[in-house]
């Protein structure tokens, strides 16, 4: 297969993956589609969801809607793009980690479906936290920062990928414990490149600061709590990451 229909191949594979987004009709048969392949785009997926959420907040400021409702539909939009998916690990992980009291008892309470009361106060805290952030920025800054802390909560997703051993022999994450080198690179790298490009260098270089000390703990935390990273501790990764850098840059 020629460059281009590998990198499409990948696109497709890391939209699918990450978003509710709707890429069938991109598929064609034949194209070789790997998951771990596909790690460099997610910077741009999460990126390209971002944006949506900023664009929207931005546009219904320019109606004259006011800041707090305008970024409530903002975050809205973000959680339709990627369906509400890194918010079901944040609940999840948090549930295990608050209410297990060993590594298996945590990974059974994260495979269970149902959202406990730590998993509740979770996800409200994390809305909170971006909605609140949002609302506290203009419009333009907006579609700035929510494209960029879209763009490091995937690589920092990849981060913990790279970093961890799979915590349960079973699940999507334990699929993609050997990552390519040359993905892993470009991962790092678009996901600077956008930050860099997109922010003035000071906010730049603080929302970088904040997504490698948002790694390092997530890494930490999980290593401690459950012995590795699951699909769950990846989509907790990401709503932190999203979290910890829109509060920095409000």
């Amino acid at each position: 297969m020629n460059i281009v229909g590998r990198l499409r191949a990948d696109l497709v594979c890391g939209i699918g993956l990450l978003t509710r987004m709707p890429v069938g009709w991109l598929a064609h048969d034949g194209l070789p589609y790997s998951m771990t392949r596909s790690i460099w785009c997610w910077p741009l997926v999460g990126g390209g969801a971002g944006a949506c959420g900023g664009l929207l907040y931005a546009g219904l400021l320019w109606l004259g809607i006011a800041a707090l409702p305008a970024a409530g539909l903002g975050v809205g939009m973000l959680l339709l793009a990627c369906g509400g998916l890194h918010e079901d690990g944040l609940a999840d992980m948090a549930d295990g980690c608050g209410g297990g009291q060993d590594r298996a008892r945590k990974l059974e309470i994260m495979r269970d479906s149902r959202v406990g009361s730590y998993g509740v106060m979770a996800v409200v805290i994390a809305l909170l936290v971006r909605v609140t952030a949002l609302a506290a920025m203009p419009g333009a800054m907006a579609i700035m920062a929510m494209s960029v802390a879209g763009a490091l909560a995937r690589a920092v997703m990849v981060v913990v990928l790279w970093r961890l051993p799979p915590a349960r022999s079973d699940g999507l994450a334990s699929s993609m414990a050997a990552l390519p080198g040359y993905a892993l690179v470009a991962c790092m790298g678009l996901a600077g490149l956008c930050a860099t490009v997109l922010l003035p260098l000071p906010r730049a270089t603080l929302a970088c600061a904040v997504a490698i000390g948002t790694a390092v703990i997530m890494c930490l935390f999980a290593r401690r709590q459950i012995g590795g990273q699951t699909g769950d501790v990846l989509g907790a990764t990401a709503v932190v990451t999203e979290c910890a850098i829109l509060a920095a840059l409000s």
